[in-house]
């Protein structure tokens, strides 16, 4: 497949996540769309990565695979990332009985 489909459907996703993000008011669902995005990175990297390897097949074996190592380290970070935020959350829920972002500002006062 040609390189633009993927970064047709990485930019559908990411654009996407953005508006999930800036339209919802619910924190799990705003982490879904945190999610959605970084994977869109995810897949965008993964597709430079392969078109690297094939252009330069013959002069080196490894090369390519740089996408791939940050797209592990995204993974790591995203793993971390959805395990602090979901106990943020629950604590929250535990706290307020209520998952809205717009909540989390009377709480500042």
């Amino acid at each position: 497949m040609d390189i633009k489909y993927y970064i047709f459907l990485s930019i559908a996703l990411f654009v996407i996540g953005i508006v999930g993000v800036l339209t919802r008011r619910n924190t799990i669902i705003i982490f879904m769309c945190i999610e959605l995005m970084l994977n869109a990175v995810n897949l965008l990297l993964v597709s430079f990565s392969k078109m690297h390897h094939i252009a330069n097949v013959a002069k080196d074996p490894l090369a390519g695979s740089d996408g791939q190592l940050f797209v592990f380290f995204i993974m790591v970070v995203a793993a971390a990332e959805v395990s602090v935020g979901l106990a943020i959350i629950v604590m929250m829920f535990r706290n307020t009985h209520s998952i809205d972002v717009n909540f989390l500002n009377r709480l500042k006062h």
